[in-house]
Protein backbone atom coordinates (compact mmCIF):
# COMPACT_ATOMS: atom_id res chain seq x y z
CA UNK A 1 0.00 0.00 0.00
CA UNK A 2 2.96 2.37 0.85
CA UNK A 3 4.28 1.81 -2.38
CA UNK A 4 1.17 2.72 -4.45
CA UNK A 5 1.04 5.47 -2.33
CA UNK A 6 4.60 6.87 -2.92
CA UNK A 7 3.82 5.73 -6.52
CA UNK A 8 0.56 8.29 -6.69
CA UNK A 9 2.70 10.93 -5.13
CA UNK A 10 5.68 10.59 -7.55
CA UNK A 11 3.10 10.64 -10.60
CA UNK A 12 1.17 13.91 -9.05
CA UNK A 13 4.61 15.63 -8.87
CA UNK A 14 5.37 14.28 -12.57
CA UNK A 15 1.73 16.07 -13.43
CA UNK A 16 3.20 19.49 -11.76
CA UNK A 17 5.96 19.84 -13.95
CA UNK A 18 4.53 18.96 -17.33
CA UNK A 19 1.59 21.44 -16.28
CA UNK A 20 3.93 24.14 -15.39
CA UNK A 21 5.95 23.00 -18.58
CA UNK A 22 2.90 23.56 -20.57
CA UNK A 23 2.33 26.85 -18.65
CA UNK A 24 5.85 28.73 -19.79
CA UNK A 25 5.65 26.67 -22.88
CA UNK A 26 1.76 28.76 -23.98
CA UNK A 27 2.79 32.04 -22.49
CA UNK A 28 6.46 32.33 -23.58
CA UNK A 29 5.01 31.41 -27.32
CA UNK A 30 1.82 34.02 -26.83
CA UNK A 31 4.77 36.81 -25.90
CA UNK A 32 6.88 35.84 -28.89
CA UNK A 33 4.16 35.14 -31.02
CA UNK A 34 2.45 39.01 -30.31
CA UNK A 35 5.41 41.05 -30.19
CA UNK A 36 7.53 39.13 -33.32
CA UNK A 37 4.81 38.50 -35.41
CA UNK A 38 1.97 40.47 -34.31
CA UNK A 39 -0.52 37.45 -33.71
CA UNK A 40 -1.46 35.29 -30.77
CA UNK A 41 -2.86 31.65 -30.38
CA UNK A 42 -5.92 32.62 -29.08
CA UNK A 43 -6.15 29.53 -26.66
CA UNK A 44 -3.44 30.38 -24.54
CA UNK A 45 -4.73 32.47 -21.83
CA UNK A 46 -7.32 30.08 -20.83
CA UNK A 47 -5.37 27.38 -21.06
CA UNK A 48 -2.44 28.20 -18.87
CA UNK A 49 -5.07 29.88 -16.47
CA UNK A 50 -6.72 26.01 -16.51
CA UNK A 51 -3.06 24.59 -16.21
CA UNK A 52 -1.67 27.33 -13.29
CA UNK A 53 -5.68 26.21 -11.17
CA UNK A 54 -4.93 23.11 -11.36
CA UNK A 55 -1.41 23.00 -10.84
CA UNK A 56 -1.90 25.07 -7.29
CA UNK A 57 -4.37 22.75 -6.21
CA UNK A 58 -2.09 19.48 -7.31
CA UNK A 59 0.94 21.03 -5.43
CA UNK A 60 -1.28 21.61 -2.60
CA UNK A 61 -1.84 18.13 -2.40
CA UNK A 62 1.92 17.27 -1.99
CA UNK A 63 2.45 19.99 0.31
CA UNK A 64 -0.26 18.61 2.47
CA UNK A 65 1.74 15.45 2.65
CA UNK A 66 4.34 16.64 2.98
CA UNK A 67 3.48 18.45 5.76
CA UNK A 68 5.41 21.33 3.96
CA UNK A 69 2.82 24.16 4.86
CA UNK A 70 3.51 27.04 6.41
CA UNK A 71 2.42 27.84 10.67
CA UNK A 72 3.02 28.17 13.85
CA UNK A 73 3.01 25.57 16.28
CA UNK A 74 4.41 28.04 18.93
CA UNK A 75 1.51 27.56 21.13
CA UNK A 76 1.39 23.85 21.18
CA UNK A 77 5.32 23.95 22.37
CA UNK A 78 3.20 26.39 25.11
CA UNK A 79 0.98 23.16 26.29
CA UNK A 80 1.07 20.57 28.58
CA UNK A 81 0.83 16.80 26.05
CA UNK A 82 -2.79 16.69 26.74
CA UNK A 83 -3.96 19.88 26.19
CA UNK A 84 -1.50 19.68 23.04
CA UNK A 85 -2.96 16.45 21.28
CA UNK A 86 -6.52 17.75 22.22
CA UNK A 87 -5.77 21.39 20.28
CA UNK A 88 -4.16 19.55 17.25
CA UNK A 89 -7.21 17.36 17.20
CA UNK A 90 -10.10 20.22 16.98
CA UNK A 91 -7.42 21.86 14.26
CA UNK A 92 -7.11 18.42 12.44
CA UNK A 93 -11.30 18.64 12.83
CA UNK A 94 -12.22 21.85 11.82
CA UNK A 95 -9.72 21.47 8.72
CA UNK A 96 -11.44 18.28 7.38
CA UNK A 97 -14.97 20.36 7.71
CA UNK A 98 -13.22 22.84 5.98
CA UNK A 99 -11.84 20.50 3.38
CA UNK A 100 -15.85 18.47 3.15
CA UNK A 101 -16.86 22.36 2.39
CA UNK A 102 -14.68 22.72 -0.47
CA UNK A 103 -14.91 19.41 -1.77
CA UNK A 104 -19.17 19.72 -1.53
CA UNK A 105 -18.82 23.02 -3.40
CA UNK A 106 -16.29 21.73 -6.04
CA UNK A 107 -18.96 19.19 -6.80
CA UNK A 108 -21.81 21.26 -7.26
CA UNK A 109 -19.67 24.03 -9.15
CA UNK A 110 -18.65 21.04 -11.40
CA UNK A 111 -21.95 19.42 -11.93
CA UNK A 112 -23.62 23.23 -12.91
CA UNK A 113 -20.55 23.72 -15.46
CA UNK A 114 -20.33 20.70 -16.76
CA UNK A 115 -21.90 21.52 -20.01
CA UNK A 116 -20.86 25.38 -20.10
CA UNK A 117 -17.77 25.56 -22.51
CA UNK A 118 -15.05 27.99 -21.92
CA UNK A 119 -15.00 30.76 -24.22
CA UNK A 120 -12.04 30.59 -26.09
CA UNK A 121 -11.06 26.99 -25.90
CA UNK A 122 -14.33 25.17 -25.80
CA UNK A 123 -13.07 22.80 -22.69
CA UNK A 124 -15.89 22.21 -19.99
CA UNK A 125 -15.30 24.37 -17.09
CA UNK A 126 -16.43 21.42 -15.04
CA UNK A 127 -12.92 20.77 -15.48
CA UNK A 128 -11.94 23.96 -13.87
CA UNK A 129 -14.17 23.36 -11.12
CA UNK A 130 -12.83 19.48 -11.31
CA UNK A 131 -9.90 21.20 -9.31
CA UNK A 132 -11.34 21.57 -6.21
CA UNK A 133 -12.37 17.53 -6.28
CA UNK A 134 -8.67 16.62 -6.43
CA UNK A 135 -7.49 18.15 -4.19
CA UNK A 136 -10.06 18.43 -1.55
CA UNK A 137 -10.29 14.25 -1.66
CA UNK A 138 -7.23 13.16 -0.92
CA UNK A 139 -6.40 16.53 1.37
CA UNK A 140 -9.47 14.80 3.54
CA UNK A 141 -7.67 11.44 3.48
CA UNK A 142 -4.49 13.05 4.58
CA UNK A 143 -5.93 14.85 7.23
CA UNK A 144 -8.26 12.16 8.14
CA UNK A 145 -4.91 10.01 8.68
CA UNK A 146 -3.04 12.80 10.29
CA UNK A 147 -5.69 12.92 12.88
CA UNK A 148 -5.92 9.02 13.16
CA UNK A 149 -2.31 8.94 13.55
CA UNK A 150 -2.43 11.81 16.53
CA UNK A 151 -5.22 10.28 18.26
CA UNK A 152 -3.94 6.47 18.78
CA UNK A 153 -0.35 7.87 19.59
CA UNK A 154 1.25 7.32 16.27
CA UNK A 155 2.15 10.61 15.88
CA UNK A 156 3.81 12.31 19.33
CA UNK A 157 3.16 15.84 19.11
CA UNK A 158 5.87 16.89 21.40
CA UNK A 159 8.44 15.69 18.80
CA UNK A 160 6.82 15.44 15.81
CA UNK A 161 6.69 18.61 13.06
CA UNK A 162 3.31 19.09 11.80
CA UNK A 163 3.91 22.08 10.12
CA UNK A 164 6.65 24.95 9.13
CA UNK A 165 7.66 27.75 10.60
CA UNK A 166 9.22 29.23 7.83
CA UNK A 167 10.47 28.68 3.88
CA UNK A 168 13.62 29.22 5.36
CA UNK A 169 13.45 25.56 7.55
CA UNK A 170 12.00 24.13 4.65
CA UNK A 171 14.88 24.80 2.47
CA UNK A 172 17.75 24.02 5.49
CA UNK A 173 15.93 20.15 5.92
CA UNK A 174 16.33 19.05 2.19
CA UNK A 175 19.99 21.39 2.51
CA UNK A 176 21.55 21.50 5.78
CA UNK A 177 24.12 23.87 6.00
CA UNK A 178 26.81 23.38 8.30
CA UNK A 179 27.30 25.90 11.26
CA UNK A 180 30.18 28.70 10.31
CA UNK A 181 32.35 28.91 13.01
CA UNK A 182 32.17 31.78 15.73
CA UNK A 183 33.66 34.91 14.76
CA UNK A 184 35.69 35.19 18.19
CA UNK A 185 37.25 31.94 17.90
CA UNK A 186 41.10 31.73 17.23
CA UNK A 187 42.54 29.83 14.49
Amino acid sequence: MVRIIEFFFLLLKAVIALLLAGMIVLVFGNVVLRYAFNAGITYSEELSRIFFVWLTFLGAVVAMREHAHLGMDSLLRQLPPLGAKAAVLSGQALMLWATWLMISGSWTQTLINLHVAAPATGISMGMFYGAGIAFGVPAFLIILWDAFAVATGRIDIATAELVRDSEDQLALDDHPVPPLPHPIAKP
